[in-house]
């Protein structure tokens, strides 16, 4: 009997190795990895460069406190403040971290100005934005929230995507409006240009700041660096984490030098945070994202694998009811329970990861080819075949 927690409801499958989107067991079995643990592996599994990487500095410094410089630490951040709307970056071990900084950076930003009754945060239904305490009362999902005692207090859960539900939230009180331009573990919910331009115009109306979770939905994911970047606006604040370590444990609350200078000794912290093995690799994952035509790649594989799903969806009109793709961040809404979907998948040796709204997630990672997204696709069909030959 395993001496682990029984919070997963685990697949008894184990894998040995990984190489680039393929994952294999002992027994050699392959499989292709289209969940990315959880949009995590965006340069693919035992990448070169982030391996040699890692292993330099493992026979170097693993890690220093943070009471003193640590240069890995300041390269990293001045890379992601260069290629963002930021100036400053506060180092995490996770996203629900990177959520809680943010959410401590935005109430504290109004301590300092003397309104200190201005702390609560408006979400969207829908939303996910960690598993502490204080992210799980931001999300506001009952489930989650269910059996650990009061919420914690000062977060308001709105309808998602209403620009005028918004509105009638904000209070004198309010400090900021917190979402996913992308919500992920709800179901590929892309939320419109559109309605990031209008909140952006409605927290400049208001003075209130603007935090956006790009957790998953950030870090080339979309096709671009950021995926605010397609409304054209800027946040205040930003939490990321999944692909910025690329496997492994990193997260980043990301500010404007004038909501983040709020932040000063004492506020906040995080032993491991932006250690030098941390950020070693969070450098040379850098160094691939950021290589000439990173982002147009994206953009292509994404094209292409939403272009070879249409084909699936019209072959199997009774299983697929609805495609959502933005980049290489897909879900397919499927008809029959997505459980099983994930399952036909595994089976067909094509991992994904179910979400919300019956959706099957595809996260594959950021350096797939078009041969890999065929070869996946046939896999993807053989899973369908298989489930509608059970529904005859």
């Amino acid at each position: 009997m395993s001496a682990l927690y029984k919070n997963y409801a685990r697949s008894d499958i184990a894998f040995e190795k990984g190489e680039g989107v393929r994952l294999f067991t002992k027994d050699g079995d392959d499989y292709f990895d289209f969940a990315g643990g959880i949009a995590v592996n965006i340069v693919g599994h035992a990448d070169p460069h982030v391996v040699g990487a890692l292993k330099d500095q493992a026979e170097k410094l693993w890690h220093v406190g943070n009471v003193f410089t640590i240069p890995e630490q300041e390269k990293l951040a001045q890379r992601l403040t260069d290629v963002s709307f930021a100036d400053m970056v506060f180092f995490t071990n996770s996203g629900a971290e990177a959520v809680e900084c943010a959410l401590k950076t935005a109430r504290r930003y109004f301590y300092d100005k003397g309104e200190k009754d201005r702390y609560e945060i408006i979400t969207l239904e829908g939303a996910f934005h960690g598993r502490t305490l204080g992210t799980i009362a931001a999300g506001g999902n009952p489930t989650y929230l269910e059996g650990f005692g009061p919420k914690a207090a000062g977060f308001i859960q709105v309808e998602c995507g209403s620009i005028e539900a918004i509105k009638a939230a904000v209070t004198p009180n309010t400090a900021a409006i917190l979402f996913e331009p992308i919500q992920g573990e709800s179901g590929i919910n892309i939320l419109s240009n559109e309605f990031l331009r209008e909140v952006r115009a409605l927290c400049d109306e208001h003075g209130i700041l603007l935090i956006l979770d790009e957790i998953q939905c950030g870090y080339a994911r979309t096709g671009k660096m950021f995926a605010y970047e397609w409304a054209g606006i800027q946040p205040d604040i930003m939490a990321l984490a999944k692909g910025i370590g690329g496997g492994f444990p990193l997260g980043a609350c990301l500010a404007t030098k004038e909501v983040g200078s709020a932040m000063v000794p004492g506020t906040h912290g995080s032993t491991y945070g932006g250690n030098p093995l941390a950020c070693t690799v969070g450098n040379a994952v850098f160094d691939r994202v950021s290589e000439d035509g990173f982002l147009e790649h994206v953009t292509q594989m994404g094209n292409h694998l939403s272009w070879s799903l249409q084909q699936l969806a019209q072959k199997y009109p009774d299983l697929i009811e609805e495609i959502r793709v933005k980049g290489l961040m897909v879900g397919l809404k499927v008809k029959p329970p997505v459980g099983e979907v994930v399952a036909a998948m595994r089976d067909a040796k094509i991992l994904t990861v179910g979400a919300g709204d019956n959706v099957v997630r595809l996260l594959p990672p950021l350096i797939v080819t078009k041969d890999e997204i065929d070869e996946a696709v046939r896999r993807l069909d053989a899973g369908l075949k298989s489930l509608a030959s059970k529904t005859v």
